[in-house]
């Protein structure tokens, strides 16, 4: 009975979390203030966790790096005609790591960057039709090209996952 209890756990240790540590030597490096600075365009899919596509939408984005404060300014055009703004404010806080802000996320947004790769997490007030949900996002970026960030986050609620965000970022 025992060896079937520890056969049952065995998957669960198998699943280790990815950390932007693993990202060190990947280029090239994701530097936000340069990444951001100036106009780009994001493409992106909101999938519930089964995979079904719920939203596709586009983004238009102007970011200007002041050396200290990175403001990103978002507008988000949805496939079924809905706009919405977000507006964020980036702060380097040390050599790998940021925080953000914006008027829907519930405190700080910590990121860290390693790499090609930044990783960020927050919790956030995400409006659905008429409705808001306060979710978490665990928001992964990884710059391919001087061109092209690739972006997926998972968002959950109460530590299950409802869905993911997939964007690609082109400048």
């Amino acid at each position: 009975m025992r060896r079937l209890a520890l056969l049952a756990l065995l998957p669960l240790t198998g699943c280790a979390s990815m950390t932007v540590d693993q990202f060190k030597a990947g280029q090239p490096v994701m530097a936000l203030n340069e990444y951001f600075q100036g106009d780009s365009v994001a493409y992106g899919l909101f999938l519930s966790r089964s995979g079904d596509v719920k939203r596709q939408f586009k983004v238009a984005m102007h970011g200007a790096w002041d050396g200290s404060v990175l403001r990103l300014d978002e507008d988000f055009t949805y496939d079924d005609g809905e706009r919405q703004q977000r507006h964020w404010t980036f702060r380097k806080t040390g050599a790998t790591t940021w925080e953000g802000t914006a008027p829907d996320v519930i405190g700080p947004a910590i990121g860290r960057t390693e790499g090609n790769a930044y990783r960020m997490t927050y919790t956030a007030d995400l409006k659905a039709g008429d409705s808001t949900y306060r979710v978490d996002f665990d928001d992964w970026l990884f710059r391919q090209s001087d061109k092209v960030v690739l972006n997926n986050a998972r968002v959950s609620k109460f530590g299950f996952e409802v869905g993911q965000v997939q964007l690609v970022f082109i400048r």
